[in-house]
């Protein structure tokens, strides 16, 4: 399901407004989950790598970057996912070449390409397993308004573009919770976008509640130079990403030629049937078949050698808070 055009309004429409006495409950129940128990603490550095808005913002690109630097600091991490979309309930280490997206979820498989990947409902028994497995250090993929944890570090990720949306909850806007609500828990926001997106976005963030003085980190998802040259190449692109729009612009912005865009849902299962009508539109087309790295684990295997990939990683400058703060992590563990 593709988030309504409302949500993303400057100020709330009237159906939002009409929709603001849910949103209020869905706030308070999310409030009332994070209050109970006491949040677990682990032997190693816990940072969690979260948003305040339902839907795609960046967070798997930023797992990526952040299980990296870990480990240029020499600090071994391992990912915690809760899976979403797979049937297991874990806690289960991801094993790309015995398990499927529809068992572990495709965030997992992606993510096992970069550290080893934990999935487990219950978070904190997937850490402990984690731990037992040898992690020096756990980065959580999502997570943020799940009380199970207690966090070293909390990044909100926020795409740049979209900001907070309407300021609202579900289902009258975009929100898990309340933007100063949220990020008061937050110990640093990554917002993700172009300079001109950035720019706009620091504007709407001095009316969203934000606390002043919380850490703020500007980054670009940006394709990854693989050496292929896409200018001019007809392509038949599809993504089932929170966003696909994104991803279609960046192809554009590469220069491909997109003789069509197909917006699929969020983690939408790519049949052999509906993999065999898009293979057979791109061939009529004469254009290639391109979809997202997280959309390819889940394409069949008959499949995967006529689709290609187009991978995005973060960018940011070299010195900044985000790594700053993992930086302090390493000196204290070490």
């Amino acid at each position: 399901m593709h988030p309504p055009s409302f949500w993303h309004r400057a100020k709330p429409t009237l159906i939002a407004r009409a929709l603001q006495p849910l949103g209020a409950l869905y706030a308070r129940a999310t409030a009332k989950r994070l209050a109970q128990g006491e949040r677990l603490r682990l032997e190693v550095p816990v940072i969690c790598v979260g948003n305040i808005n339902a839907g795609g913002t960046g967070k798997t690109p930023t797992v990526i970057a952040v299980v990296e630097r870990l480990r240029d600091l020499y600090l071994e991490p391992h990912i915690i996912s809760r899976g979403y979309g797979g049937t297991l309930e874990g806690p289960v280490r991801v094993d790309p070449a015995r398990h499927s997206a529809a068992q572990v979820g495709d965030e997992p498989l992606l993510l096992a390409a970069f550290a080893e990947v934990w999935v487990g409902r219950d978070r904190a028994a997937a850490a402990q397993a984690a731990v037992a497995g040898g992690a020096k250090a756990i980065v959580l993929d999502d997570g943020f308004q799940n009380p199970a944890l207690s966090y070293d570090l909390s990044i909100v990720v926020v795409d740049a573009v979209k900001g907070f949306g309407n300021g609202l909850c579900l289902p009258a806007g975009p929100l898990r919770e309340p933007v100063g609500t949220g990020l008061a828990r937050a110990d640093l926001i990554l917002s993700l976008g172009s300079d001109q997106a950035q720019r706009d976005f620091d504007l709407r963030k001095q009316s969203s509640g934000a606390p002043n003085g919380l850490p703020h980190v500007h980054a670009e998802l940006l394709p990854l130079q693989t050496g292929m040259d896409w200018t001019d190449t007809p392509l038949f692109a599809f993504a089932g990403i929170g966003h696909p729009e994104k991803f279609f612009a960046t192809l554009r912005g590469l220069g491909a030629t997109l003789v069509h865009a197909e917006p699929l849902q969020d983690h939408q299962q790519l049949t052999p049937a509906l993999m065999a009508r898009l293979e057979f539109d791109a061939r009529a087309h004469a254009a290639q078949l391109v979809t997202t790295e997280k959309d390819a684990v889940r394409l069949p295997l008959s499949f995967r050698s006529k689709v290609i990939t187009l991978p995005v990683r973060l960018k940011m400058a070299p010195d900044n808070a985000l790594w700053d703060a993992l930086k302090q992590i390493a000196d204290r563990t070490a």
